[in-house]
């Protein structure tokens, strides 16, 4: 496969070539520390060298909130809505953002298919770039290098003075196609080294997590918690979310909604009179390490957690998910050899 190279005073420059072809989502800084996917007006304001946004680029297909359809009460007749393919190019992503839109297009194509995410997926390309990880990644110990290609268009590995540029598909090809690039000739990226790690592969946490329901880390990490669902909504491959019907003021027309909600809030699992099945911070906690270890990991084989750090970096609480795995597993060890 042919390699490019792409110098960092170009990087405007192929971006607005890209926005030639296509809209294009990229990275922005929002003050000193906080970094969003947005649509890009200036190529300039494209930012390439960050650790991760506070929200991935899911929020595109799957937003936070959108109606589902309206409904007029007077005749008992209703109105889809009509989602539309977002048919975007997102640059800058990293590999376990979009490792995420993977484990996304699972969870909406199994059993019924979900029509609005799928609908908004379509035509939407994929540039990479990557990253050092900071103190909180830890996407090595779920199997996404962050050199990992797969599922891009386009990847930009970063080098002291640029980048070299490679077309992964064919309608990668064609998105590098009437820029000039030289070739990459020599120059290897410097690898940085995970600072957080998660001690056993996903082919044993299954059970791992089989044997720790009652394990003493859920009730000591309640302590901490607010549950203020910051991770949940945060997170790359959480999907749950509520529907709401709103009718107007004359009672005559409305509309079905639907947003996002999480586990770790009380009122994710109240039903009618009032009951919560997971009232505990506890068994929420229990709750969301399994989803994301557990109970889709056990058809799949991979881990739905793709090891960004968000939970841990933006919890106010400073719950660390690494240090909740590496606990269950260090206890499920102990507990193995005590037994033999």
């Amino acid at each position: 496969m042919v390699q490019f190279f792409l110098e960092r005073d170009r990087i405007a420059d192929f971006v607005s070539h890209l926005m030639n072809r296509k809209p294009v989502y990229a990275p922005h800084a929002k003050g000193q520390k906080s970094f969003a996917f947005e649509k890009v007006d200036n190529a300039a304001d494209v930012v390439l060298d960050y650790p991760r946004t506070m929200q991935s680029v899911k929020k595109f297909f799957l937003p936070p909130r959108e109606q589902l359809l309206s409904f007029n009460l007077t005749d008992n007749s209703f109105q889809d809505a009509d989602p539309q393919p977002v048919d975007a190019i997102f640059f800058g992503v990293h590999s376990y953002d979009l490792a995420a839109v993977h484990r996304l297009d699972y969870n909406f194509s199994e059993g019924n298919p979900e029509r609005n995410y799928l609908t908004r997926r379509q035509g939407a390309l994929f540039v990479g770039v990557s990253y050092s990880p900071d103190k909180y990644h830890f996407s090595g110990s779920v199997g996404i290098d962050p050199f990992d290609t797969a599922g891009f268009d386009v990847f930009l590995t970063k080098l002291l003075d640029g980048y070299v540029l490679e077309a992964i598909t064919t309608e990668g090809e064609g998105l590098l196609s009437g820029f000039d690039l030289p070739p990459h000739e020599a120059g290897k990226p410097a690898r940085g080294h995970f600072q957080q790690h998660i001690y056993l592969p996903q082919a044993k946490l299954s059970t791992v997590m089989e044997h720790s329901y009652k394990n003493e880390v859920w009730d000591e990490t309640k302590e901490k918690c607010v549950g203020c669902g910051t991770c949940n909504l945060v997170c790359p491959t959480c999907y749950c979310f509520n529907v709401e019907d709103s009718v107007d003021i004359t009672v005559t027309e409305g509309s079905r909604s639907r947003h996002w909600d999480g586990c770790m809030l009380r009122g994710f699992s109240e039903v009618a009179g009032g009951e919560v099945f997971r009232e505990s911070l506890a068994a929420r906690q229990r709750h969301r390490i399994f989803r994301k270890f557990k109970y889709i990991s056990e058809s799949t084989g991979e881990a739905w957690c793709i090891g960004c750090g968000r939970c841990t970096a933006y919890c106010t609480a400073d719950i660390s998910i690494v240090n909740i795995v590496n606990r269950l597993v260090a206890d499920f060890e102990k507990a193995t050899v005590s037994n033999l």
